[in-house]
């Protein structure tokens, strides 16, 4: 084992001990279920903010670190992406979710359709929060393994184990506590990773990267397909964010929540253009190591002493732990609240905290397990947990958000089809978590199924106590005529430009896209029977008000 390894061992055995030391510092503020899983709600805006900059910003970085190193500066599309997702959170979703005390989007759903859509959602959304901390503990961990020689399923399990022990504690009060720790070592990763670029290479290798490999500057080198699919991703996940919602709305209200999202959405800034920047000096200082998160230690090596690279991988594992706690908890929160609430009614809250509990205990089982099934391909979790959760939760908390007919049996129905329509259609890709069946993702086909099964089953099963109804006015005209509109010129842009949008692989988003502008057409334009009368009422009431108006 040389200087480096050891210095990279040595500080992440410091930082573990950090870790836990703070995880049961939070126990004691952990007392009742609302502590346990919203921090009693009383959060203050830094809190918010050091949460969410370590779920969404670490992760962001380690994503950035590694594609800036072959694509330059278009790999931070991906934190644009990122940072666009928690404004729109920020805006529009905290203060009405803060206002219903909403927990997990799962429980939400199941306030709305009943305790068998709870379940399904709960268990649904539980399975996923782990595929999503393995693929960044995976990402994480070819870098360690790259210098270390310890394989990186070692590294998840070591990560797994670590997420577990401090989670149990205090749990979103551990969360809160260990991603203010995670903070403060990304900041002493930025300190040292400038310091690294100001050495080797500085500006002026840039500039000659720049004349050699002019696509490391290209907007697009990372393809369009890609950086499509990131906003689509975030855009979609904007309702579905369930380990954002959760640490967001343990403040105390609902504009306090808004203040730290929006401080974590400026913080976001820095980690995109140091992670760009970190890894385009990788790629000037050591090129042709095919992954960027296996340069990077080699670049530092050749510049700064053990002591500070072992640092600096102290700040890259903070970045895998601050994206892998909250999604255990979440997760968590997911199967031992609201799955076990669903089964048995009657469990009181002390109960559901130890069912919790046990849940972290499971869950980090299967992370472990998903570690070693796909330890090469960190991106193959990514995809399967995106088209699993998304495929399967969309259409429901959308009808729960915007469409009061929605039924207990068509949430039911959607929940199972988008599922299962997902997974078949990786399935038939042969499971590539980058070359897809027909080149269209199947999180866009297990959504599309899942959009297409609320509404039907709404329709039928409702039929005869709704009514057709274009509004003269309001919310509801403007969005079902633009969704018609919306509709009308992505078929048509689907049917002759076929052949381009198939070639970029972006064919499926777009027909997921005509999709949603049917389902938004009839969320638009159908009322209750006794709804629908009223308003015919008072547009003749007021047309006739606006005839007897005299004029002049």
């Amino acid at each position: 084992m040389n200087a480096y390894a050891f210095w990279i061992l040595f500080m992440a055995v410091i930082y573990t001990a950090v870790l836990i030391i703070a995880g049961n510092v939070a126990k004691s503020k952990a007392a009742r279920g609302e502590d346990f899983w919203v921090g009693g709600r009383c959060f203050k805006p830094w809190m918010v903010a050091v949460c969410i900059t370590g779920l969404f910003s670490g992760s962001s970085y380690i994503a950035i670190l590694e594609l800036s190193y072959t694509t330059g500066i278009s790999a931070g599309w991906y934190g644009v992406a990122e940072m666009l997702h928690v404004l729109i959170i920020a805006l529009f979703f905290v203060v009405p979710f803060r206002k219903r005390l909403v927990v997990t989007i799962s429980g939400l759903i199941g306030d709305r359709y009943g305790r068998q859509a709870k379940a399904i959602a709960g268990a649904i959304t539980a399975i996923t929060f782990p595929m999503y901390a393995t693929a960044n503990a995976l990402a994480f961990a070819a870098a360690m393994s790259a210098f270390t020689g310890i394989s990186p399923s070692t590294w998840v399990i070591f990560s797994a184990l670590l997420l577990l022990v401090y989670l149990q504690a205090g749990g979103m009060w551990s969360v809160v506590f260990t991603q203010t720790a995670n903070v403060v070592a990304f900041t002493l990763m930025f300190i040292i990773g400038l310091a690294a670029f100001f050495i080797k290479p500085g500006f002026a290798g840039l500039a000659q990267l720049a004349v050699a490999k002019p696509a490391m500057f290209g907007l697009t080198t990372v393809g369009l397909q890609t950086i499509l699919a990131w906003f689509g991703t975030f855009l979609v996940n904007v309702f579905l964010a369930q380990a954002a919602f959760q640490m967001a709305l343990s403040c105390r209200t609902p504009e306090e929540g808004q203040k730290g999202l929006l401080w974590a959405a400026g913080f976001n800034v820095i980690f995109i253009v140091l992670g760009v920047l970190f890894g385009m000096a990788a790629a000037v200082a050591a090129p042709g190591l095919g992954r960027g998160l296996v340069a990077v230690p080699q670049y530092l090596a050749g510049v700064l002493p053990a002591p500070l690279v072992g640092i600096f991988f102290m700040g890259i594992w903070a970045c895998a732990l601050g994206w892998g706690a909250p999604c255990q908890f979440s997760g968590a929160t997911s199967l031992g609240r609201d799955v076990v609430s669903s089964l048995n009614p009657r469990v009181t809250d002390r109960q559901m905290v130890t069912y919790t509990k046990w849940s972290l205990v499971v869950l980090t089982l299967l992370m472990i397990v998903f570690g070693f099934l796909r330890t090469e391909q960190a991106a193959w979790w990514n995809v399967l947990a995106w088209t699993v959760r998304n495929g399967a939760t969309f259409a429901p908390i959308i009808g729960v958000l915007f469409w009061p007919l929605a039924t207990r049996k068509a949430a039911v129905s959607a929940l199972i089809a988008g599922f299962v329509s997902g997974i078949a259609w990786y399935h038939l890709g042969a499971w590539n978590p980058a070359k897809f069946y027909l080149n269209i993702h199947p999180v866009w086909i297990g959504m599309i199924f899942n959009v297409s099964a609320l509404t039907l089953v709404t329709l039928i099963e409702r039929a005869g106590s709704y009514r057709w109804v274009i509004p003269r006015e309001g919310a509801a005209k403007n969005v079902g005529r633009g969704a018609i509109i919306t509709g009308l010129v992505l078929s048509i842009l689907a049917v002759i430009r076929f052949n381009w949008l198939y070639t970029k692989g972006v064919f499926g988003m777009i027909l997921f896209l005509i999709f949603i502008a049917a389902f938004c057409m009839v969320i638009a334009f159908t009322r209750e029977a006794a709804e629908a009368k009223l308003v015919q009422e008072k547009s003749h009431l007021k047309g006739t008000r606006t005839r007897e108006e005299p004029v002049g």
